[in-house]
């Protein structure tokens, strides 16, 4: 006998749900599928009263009580059974979290309001003007804060402990309100199964990650060594990338190719053709990076397909955007009104305050703003994406446009809708802000200085609908 396809032969009994262990397997069943969940229900081998039954619980035990209650009852009602035949009625759901009263800055949704957000399951489950306070589990009141989709990073480099470049995500999410992280290219396929299970798979944030078309991923990155991955070809192999791609397009968002003078020595444009042959293998975008010519940014912008991503896009004199009278490059008007998406990745040489000034007084702005974090620049000039995001602040740029290229046009780019906007079923994460009132002197790669009165910084982040990290954590 089956219910909405669920075999009863398929079914495992736990007479108690008492310990931390019992309610893991519970929720990994439940989690199998929602027919799963309402068999459990019609048949009475999981009731919410043995859930009910547990008493004395630790904050962990609860939530994963909490998730399996919202998994099963999920289930129930999107297989069109009603919760149980057992007598029980289905109580109303508990918000997880409301943050109440902040400035909600969602430009995906047009919305920049004193506004109420709601999480539920690791979701956004309602947003109001006034939600009540006791129609959630846990409020936390944000008054005089902005409240943002959580905010994500294009370009950062956080294959910590494998690779001469990485750096910690955790305690850079802290201090920036940075919730997605997208690592660029420093994993290849030889080491991405290491990046994917001692990084990915355990950090809070999430970490999505453009897979190197060089097998051995940036594996030569320091101040005093510096071997470019795409300097010999005999790394650069499609059938491995693809391979390797092809399991883990989980977590893959696209193709990364590093070339140039440095990052690919003679190799020209053939590493980035390869990138592409790959990237449309898999229908994702590529990320190209160019360091210093040959070959020059018109070869690279001409190749480039709508979708695919050039970084470091207002680098410095020989690579900027635009000529010596300010005029901005044909190549670059003509990838912009292709489809190309352009990434500030400001890192240690790819960001330049005379070529943003130029680019934004002829009224062309990036698309995506990013850190391009990594070991050479997380203490400057990059810092964080946070960092970046007060120096375009102090260059004239709308706050609700910063807010964009790192919400709204980011979750477009990497092709993930549920990320970027706290639009009802999006994934639960915020970012709330503070304008601090402090001077500050913003720095560029090639030194120049901008002085500002006033820069963001982070006043704490959701991830998943809770509060991180958390305070028990702490």
């Amino acid at each position: 006998m089956s219910v909405s396809g669920f075999s009863r032969p398929e079914f495992r009994l736990w007479p108690t749900l008492e310990t931390p262990e019992s309610l893991k397997i519970a929720l990994d069943a439940a989690h199998q599928s929602n027919a799963a969940a309402v068999g459990f229900y019609n048949y009475g081998h999981l009731h919410l009263s043995a859930l009910d039954r547990i008493e004395r619980q630790t904050d962990r035990e609860r939530r994963l009580r909490k998730t399996i209650n919202g998994t099963l009852r999920s289930g129930a009602k999107n297989s069109g059974d009603r919760l149980s035949s057992q007598g029980h009625e289905e109580e109303t759901e508990l918000y997880d979290l409301i943050l109440k009263g902040g400035r909600v800055m969602d430009p995906a949704q047009n919305l920049d309001a004193p506004r109420d957000v709601a999480f539920t399951n690791g979701k956004v489950a309602a947003i109001g003007a006034d939600l009540p306070v006791d129609s959630a589990r846990q409020t936390r009141d944000v008054r005089g804060k902005i409240v943002t989709p959580g905010l994500i990073d294009l370009h950062t480099h956080v294959y910590w402990g494998g690779t001469s470049l990485g750096v910690d995500a955790d305690p850079i999410a802290r201090r920036s309100g940075t919730t997605t992280f997208i690592d660029a290219g420093s994993a290849g396929a030889g080491n991405f199964a290491g990046f994917r299970k001692h990084v990915i798979e355990r950090s809070v944030p999430r970490i999505l990650a453009y897979i190197n078309v060089s097998f051995a991923g940036i594996y030569a990155f320091s101040k005093h060594v510096m071997v470019g991955e795409c300097g010999d070809m005999r790394l650069v192999h499609p059938h491995e990338c693809l391979r390797v791609a092809r399991d883990n397009l989980d977590v893959l968002v696209g193709v990364k190719a590093r070339i140039g003078a440095k990052a690919g020595g003679n190799s020209g444009l053939a590493p980035l053709h390869l990138a592409i042959e790959v990237a449309d293998q898999l229908g994702l975008p590529v990320m190209a990076h160019i360091d210093m010519p040959p070959p020059s940014q018109r070869e690279v912008l001409n190749i480039l397909r709508p979708g695919d991503v050039l970084t470091h896009c207002f680098r410095p004199f020989p690579l900027a955007p635009v000529h010596a009278d300010r005029s901005i490059r044909e190549e670059v008007l003509a990838a912009r009104d292709r489809g190309v998406i352009f990434d500030i990745g400001h890192g240690y040489g790819g960001f330049s305050f005379d070529s943003c000034r130029a680019m934004m007084e002829q009224g062309i702005m990036a698309d995506a703003i990013s850190s391009d974090v990594h070991a050479l620049c997380v203490d400057g000039p990059a810092h964080d994406l946070l960092s970046v995001m007060s120096k375009f602040l102090a260059l004239g740029m709308p706050l609700p446009e910063v807010i964009r290229a790192t919400t709204q046009n980011v979750a477009k780019a990497i092709r993930r809708e549920d990320l970027g906007t706290f639009a009802v079923g999006a994934a639960g994460d915020a970012t709330i802000l503070e304008m601090r009132n402090e001077t500050v002197e913003h720095v560029d790669v090639v030194g120049q200085v901008v002085r500002s009165d006033e820069q963001l910084a982070s006043s704490g982040m959701v991830i998943a609908g809770e509060w991180w990290p958390d305070p028990q954590d702490a």
